[in-house]
């Protein structure tokens, strides 16, 4: 990935609090739903309810969509990002605390809220595929595709603690 696009994506992703996940429900129909979200680098993390129907459907076909569009007051400084992109849900332990962490640097405000029953939540890793990157600034309507590689992803991490990144028998 180009590191000047590589910085325009992490600059939108740390200047949205919002974005629209779209899922397939069972009958092939789109369902999109607006979440908040954190991020590492370009890996993104949101919760749902365990029962709810992006939980569903995500746990019977992964591929999902982004979309995240930054504040703006002019036209021409609009800058947005669209995501195709592999949603799991985070279950190791070391990991879901390291999405806590983020979680609530990003949202102070989650100290404040009712703890919930344990797995009434599901936390979802978002690992982009493509990115298009949309920014006004460079004309109206223009866009970048950058295809997303694993790689990409590891140089943006805050750390190198993202052990689930490096494929088994490739750590030093």
């Amino acid at each position: 990935m180009k590191h000047d696009l590589q910085r325009t994506a992490l600059d939108i992703l740390s200047s949205c609090v919002d974005m629209s996940v779209a899922t397939v429900r069972p009958d092939g129909a789109p369902q999109a739903t607006v979440v908040s979200f954190a991020h590492d680098g370009l890996l993104i993390y949101f919760g749902c309810g365990a029962d709810s129907q992006k939980a569903k459907n995500i746990a019977r076909e992964p591929r999902i969509s982004v979309t995240m569009t930054a504040p703006y007051d002019d036209w021409m400084k609009i800058r947005g990002l669209s995501i195709a992109a592999i949603a799991e849900e985070v279950t190791a332990p070391g990991e879901l605390e390291q999405v806590w962490t983020l979680m609530t640097e990003r949202f102070p405000q989650i100290a404040s809220v009712e703890p919930v029953e344990p797995g009434a939540v599901k936390v979802m890793r978002v690992r982009p595929t493509m990115i298009s990157i949309l920014d006004y600034s460079k004309g109206f309507g223009h866009t970048d595709l950058v295809s997303i590689e694993a790689g990409d992803i590891a140089e943006t991490l805050d750390s190198l603690r993202h052990h689930w990144l490096i494929p088994l028998g490739e750590a030093a």
